[in-house]
């Protein structure tokens, strides 16, 4: 790996969840935000793991669900050296070193190979956006990793049906765009789909997707009721502003 492939630049310190959640990460390039809380507040309220978080970053997904449910145990999953290292420093910024460890590893080399097969209650994935080759990528590397994938969402899936007990559940964030992918990609294996749409205004398309499948499940789709982020004076709506301050979950 070269050296502008592990080199982040500037890192800081930023909070969230109303300031009780610590990051270090980058200050340039892709930063931990909405979607990262959103798949946190998505996982099942009940929700006690344990739990695979694929290509943690910083850990964001992971330890905002830890924060959220005291109960959960979480494995961060992540192949950037140096975001693999924030991580780290995260979990103990946190105080989670008793609850959540980290696997640096690449999903799509066979990571899951060294976990224990069908030893995870949930496996939340961010992945990347883009398919190589069909955008321009970032000259940031924690950008690029973060936002271009140079392998299939399959291969992710395949990870989690091997790493998840039975009924287990997947809860996945992607561009609404990538519904019929994703969807193509979980009837092997999943049902019980729950899908949610994301708009950042009720009178605007959708432009996430929050996606819950369970293993084995035979239980029917079921389409969710939106989650709209801003109202139209541009500010967090009622819940988003209480999801992002972890007082509210959408699981």
């Amino acid at each position: 790996m070269s050296d502008s492939e592990t080199d982040l630049g500037e890192i800081v310190e930023d909070r969230l969840l109303d300031g009780r959640l610590i990051l270090r990460q980058p200050k340039k390039g892709h930063r931990a935000g909405t979607d990262a809380i959103l798949l946190a507040a998505a996982l099942s309220e009940d929700e006690t793991g344990p739990l695979a978080d694929f290509g943690a970053g910083v850990g964001t997904v992971g330890l905002a669900a830890a924060m959220l449910r005291p109960e959960l145990t979480v494995t961060l999953i992540e192949r950037h050296p140096r975001l693999a290292a924030l991580a780290e420093q995260n979990i103990v910024l946190n105080g989670f070193g008793d609850r959540v460890r980290l696997v640096a590893a690449d999903v799509g080399a066979g990571a899951e190979a060294s976990l224990v097969p069908a030893g995870f209650a949930c496996v939340a994935m961010n992945p990347p956006f883009f398919v190589d080759d069909t955008v321009k990528a970032s000259p940031v590397s924690n950008r690029r990793t973060a936002h271009v994938a140079d392998q299939p969402f399959e291969i992710w899936l395949k990870a989690a049906r091997r790493l998840l007990k039975p009924r287990g559940r997947v809860a996945i964030i992607h561009r609404a765009e990538a519904l019929g992918a994703i969807l193509n990609g979980l009837e092997t294996g999943f049902g019980g789909v729950a899908i949610r749409p994301v708009h950042a205004s009720a009178d605007r398309p959708a432009i996430r997707i929050i996606v819950t499948a369970t293993l084995n499940s035979r239980k029917p789709a079921a389409l969710l009721p939106a989650f709209v982020l801003n109202g139209p004076d541009g500010r967090f709506t009622e819940l988003s502003e209480a999801v992002h301050r972890g007082r509210a979950l959408l699981g």
